[in-house]
């Protein structure tokens, strides 16, 4: 039997060149504490800046008690990418990426923010799973330092703060911990008070977040602890303008003193120093107390800075995707290797479905990134049996929605899910009706292929079988295939699969002739 790799192979045939030309790209980083732009142009591996931009938010400060986003942290955002907006135009959806961290990922009404942003930007935004985020943080670090060895990258964000071991290009290991400078900031700070007590309660829970990843960190080791973002470029740059650190480095001397003067100050209102600048001064004590904590458990003696972090990452990522070096196809080779995919019959079903695919793309207005969502699913619709053979399409989804797959977002793992979900047995209605409404209809529609294909492959045959003609009518499939004088496992099939989607708003035509009646 082949290696699950070769599983990969028909688009690791087909890479995208994305260096022939320059590409014109853009990413927002939609951040707890900070919204930041960046537009380059990519070319020979490399990112030439076009535009970049960065405003306090604070969308982290807008949550309630109950974990919902407040109106006035919503109109915050929307005004942020209202001034982000011009800079996008001309460029293409597919060359542009809108990512949403730590506060989209916990606040319970994002989706509704997420919506009206989508209709101000044009584009879809994704909600990334915190090891996501630290794995692009990684790949933007990554390209801004030129000296190779095994680096620790640490990035204090605004409600998470990322923690990555790699080296080169390749992290070996990613953690996003709950710990921010605008979440500590409201539970240690709220009053607007600096002591030293609430700076060591601080520091002691972001020591406790550290506690389960202190010592795995510890045994893998580093050469060269680096910071990126920016807490710790404005602990470099007060440390740097009282002369306690060279430019560009933390020192544990430095941060002990920068500790002491923000005791003093006594109140958040009245933080100013040089270096820092105003609209980060109020989070900059519970910042310092966080980076604390982690030269306190790592034992650090100096960090430097290192210019490079999510949005970098997100555009190297993007100017890699549809290539040979697309971390979303290792995800899903790693993925069927550990659930022992059937290989050939994985590729069988993908081949199907691209072939299906083919013949209702255009009348259906599926792009290319849709079809290849469904030759990924294929590949991909039988790992729920690793655990179970019974319900395995509901054991695979699951692992599809809740497994951390480096490069693919929150959303994207759900339609994968979906797919897979809904490969067999009954359509799942309730479960295509949870997804946003701007994905309902194309999402079921590849459901939709996805188990044509899965049934003209049934008896897992050594070579996908020949395709069916199959026509679009509105949300009705017409399938004319080879019936033979007999009921046959194909005819059963089908006719089972017609009565499935006899009870949704499509259906299934099935058109059978026989070789008689060619003849």
């Amino acid at each position: 039997m082949n290696q699950p790799s070769d599983t990969l192979s028909t688009l690791r045939e087909s890479p995208h060149d994305a260096t022939k030309d320059p590409a014109r790209l853009a990413a927002i980083d939609l951040g707890s504490n900070s919204f930041h732009l960046l537009v380059a142009n990519y070319q020979d591996d490399r990112l030439q800046v076009v535009a970049r931009l960065g405003e306090k938010v604070q969308l982290a400060a807008g949550l309630d008690d109950d974990g919902y986003l407040n109106e006035d942290a919503m109109t915050r955002a929307l005004d942020c990418l209202a001034r982000f907006a011009p800079f996008l135009e001309g460029i293409p959806a597919s060359r542009m990426r809108v990512v949403g961290t730590n506060a989209l990922r916990d606040a319970h009404n994002s989706q509704e923010l997420i919506d009206r942003a989508e209709a101000m930007l044009g584009t879809r935004i994704e909600i990334i799973a915190g090891r996501e985020e630290a794995r692009l943080i990684y790949l933007g670090a990554a390209h801004a330092l030129a000296e190779n060895g095994r680096r620790l990258i640490v990035d204090i964000g605004g409600g998470s703060t990322e923690f990555i071991i790699g080296e080169q290009f390749e992290p070996k290991a990613l953690e996003s911990l709950s710990m921010g400078c605008v979440t500590f900031t409201r539970r240690f700070f709220g009053d607007g008070d600096i002591s030293e007590k609430r700076m060591r309660n601080a520091e002691l829970a972001a020591l406790s977040e550290l506690a389960n990843i202190r010592r795995p960190y510890q045994r893998l080791g580093w050469d060269d602890p680096v910071g990126s973002s920016g807490t710790i470029k404005a602990a470099a740059a007060v440390m740097h303008a009282a002369g306690d650190a060279p430019e560009g480095v933390i020192t544990r001397d430095g941060l002990a003193k920068l500790r002491k003067r923000l005791i003093k100050t006594k109140q958040l209102d009245k933080v100013s120093m040089d270096g820092l600048k105003a609209d980060r001064a109020r989070v900059f004590p519970a910042g310092v107390a966080i980076l604390c904590a982690i030269f306190e458990a790592f034992d650090l003696s100096e960090m430097r800075y290192a210019d490079g972090a999510l949005r970098e990452g997100v555009l190297y990522d993007m100017a890699g995707r549809n290539s040979p070096e697309d971390s979303r196809l290792k995800s899903l080779e790693t993925l069927a290797r550990y659930n022992a995919v059937d290989v050939r019959q994985a590729d069988n079903v993908a081949a199907s479905a691209k072939a299906l695919f083919a013949q209702v793309a255009d009348d259906w207005g599926l792009d290319e990134e849709r079809g290849r969502y469904l030759e990924w699913a294929a590949w991909v619709h039988e790992i729920g049996q690793s655990i179970s053979h019974s319900q395995f399409h509901r054991h695979g989804a699951y692992l599809l929605e809740h497994s951390d797959l480096a490069g693919f977002s929150r959303p994207e793992q759900r339609l994968l899910a979906f797919l897979v979900r809904a490969h067999r047995r009954k359509f799942p209605s309730k479960e295509w009706q949870l997804l946003p409404k701007a994905e309902q209809r194309d999402s079921q529609r590849l459901a939709r292929l996805l188990r044509l294909a899965v049934i003209l492959n049934h008896s897992r045959p050594e070579q996908p079988p020949a395709t069916p003609r199959l026509e679009v009518d509105g949300e009705v499939l017409h399938l004319h295939y080879q019936g033979g004088d007999e009921p046959g496992l194909l005819c059963t099939d089908l006719e089972r699969e017609a009565d499935y989607l006899a009870n949704t708003d499509f259906a299934l035509k099935l058109h059978a002739s026989t070789a008689h009646a060619e003849a």
